[in-house]
């Protein structure tokens, strides 16, 4: 197989938005590289009881391939993993997919102005430019607990689910209660014996708004296009208008968090437990969580809410700070992903051999979230602070490829074979960055998030509104590029 011009890394939402954009712009020189044996990403990955999005449907799609025919307002895993599908035939991107082919190395040739990627396969593939839409969920995160590689049964991250351990009538151990957790742990509590959920910190937890859409109203959305974008329209601003206490001043998440202590007062009569899934932070620090039945699963009388530390795992029990003893055929663990981590660990050699973590040695950024300096053509999708917490990312994912699109027109207009953001460009928009971030909720919130890494810098969530970074990204500005001619 010849080189392709163009390589794209993940076969995701964002690998697959960027694949079918680059179609629309007349490129048809490009492959897709995906580790695993599907398309699907998050939503191939994450198969677990009760999985779903907890975006609105009508938002969690390309704007320019709505779907009327979601089942319910908060999709499940399997509709959404249909929807990639559909995309991918919709758009023939087949003949580009390369399933199995794990990229585990980058190096740009600044002698032939081309990245050498290199694959698991033992494989070198040649190309002017190297996109990245691997995003940033999908490296789990698994706590380091003593003891843990002696227990004896089945134990598995929520991304990892392993269907073939049946849990009916077993002593389930969940360890870890975000995102993920709040989903399965309703599921799984109505077939286990006994579930233990070990809490660190307890998450802000709202009503989630979901509702089936009916035949009729499927209809009305297959027949109207209008009636399509008007309901996108709607949910975008209501959505847009509740990151105000996110974008503007925490103290505007007071009524978040009145909807979120109401939610939790109705569903949970006895104070000691309610105290206890009452959260000492700012909402909106973390992560805020949509579920209907969280709560009313930790009220079973088989559901036992654990808030001491672990201290050690055995091999049939785990045991916490306190000395207590708590059986358990099953551990799962719903600790999240390794955010931050994961954009660092990567292998990736810039001009003059540069590596890209000792340019984030100081910590991880992106110009835009997209181009690095010292990086010629490479572009991130769901890069450094392009993370959401109170709308879909998928306008973010729609934004950046519209960006890379205009960076390649920039260098068909001007016969350069790569750009290279200046640093000083990179370094002014970061610094704009976290000097707002430092203002935000995320940071004057009073907690610890996966937003954070190690050194308490924020390289995940953008501090502004969606419709700011889409005019942020609309046009390449020619100035904050260094371009490069062909050798």
């Amino acid at each position: 197989m010849a080189d392709p011009g163009i390589v794209i890394i993940g076969a995701g939402f964002s690998g697959v938005c960027m694949a079918i954009k680059l179609k629309e712009a007349g490129h048809h020189d490009f492959v897709v590289l995906e580790k695993a044996a599907d398309h699907g990403g998050t939503w191939r990955d994450n198969t677990y009881p009760g999985c779903a999005c907890d975006v609105p449907s009508p938002l969690y799609s390309f704007s320019f391939e709505p779907n009327p025919g979601w089942s319910r307002m908060f999709s499940p895993q399997p509709e959404i993993w249909e929807y990639l599908r559909h995309c991918v035939r919709r758009y023939d991107l087949a003949a580009h997919l390369r399933f199995g082919t794990e990229v585990t190395g980058l190096e740009y040739d600044d002698a032939t102005r081309r990245w050498r990627v290199t694959t698991s396969g033992g494989e070198t593939i040649h190309a002017n430019a190297v996109i990245s839409g691997t995003g940033a969920l999908h490296v789990p995160s698994l706590p380091s607990l003593p003891g843990h590689e002696t227990f004896t049964g089945p134990a598995f991250h929520s991304a990892r689910w392993d269907h073939a351990s049946d849990l009916t009538g077993r002593r389930v151990a969940v360890i870890g209660t975000g995102a993920s957790a709040v989903q399965f742990v309703p599921e799984i509590a109505k077939i286990a014996a006994e579930v233990h959920v070990y809490q660190r910190t307890p998450p802000w937890v709202q009503p989630r708004p979901d509702f089936a859409f009916s035949p009729r109203a499927k209809a009305v959305l297959r027949a109207l296009p209008p009636a399509r974008k008007a309901l996108r329209a709607g949910i975008y601003w209501l959505l847009e208008a509740r990151a105000l206490g996110f974008t503007v001043d925490p103290r505007l998440m007071e009524s978040q968090r009145q909807v979120a202590l109401r939610h939790l007062a109705r569903q949970v009569p006895d104070p000691d437990l309610r105290a206890r899934l009452t959260p000492s932070y700012t909402i909106g620090c973390k992560r805020i969580l949509l579920s209907n039945d969280y709560y009313r699963a930790l009220t079973r009388d088989s559901v036992t809410l654990v808030t001491d530390g672990i201290a050690r795992v055995t091999p049939s029990s785990i045991i916490d700070d306190t000395g207590a003893e708590r059986p358990a055929d099953v551990i799962v663990y719903g600790t999240g992903f390794r955010v931050t981590d994961a954009l660092a660990d990567r292998h990736i050699t810039g001009s003059g051999g540069l590596k890209i973590q000792d340019t984030w040695r100081d910590g991880v950024s992106a110009h835009l979230g997209v181009t690095v300096a010292g990086f010629p053509n490479l572009f991130l999708l769901l890069g450094p602070n392009t993370g959401l917490g109170h709308t879909s990312v998928l306008l973010m994912i729609e934004a950046q490829v519209h960006y890379v699109l205009e960076c390649l027109r920039l260098l068909s207009r001007t016969g350069a074979r790569a750009l290279d953001v200046r640093p000083e460009a990179q370094a002014a928009y970061d610094r704009g960055v976290q000097r707002r971030l430092r203002r935000r909720v995320w940071s004057r919130g009073g907690c610890d998030s996966w937003y954070l890494d190690r050194d308490g810098r924020n390289s995940t969530i953008w501090p502004g509104f969606t419709f700011e970074y889409v005019a942020r990204t609309r046009r390449v500005r020619a100035r904050d590029y260094r371009l490069i001619a062909a050798p």
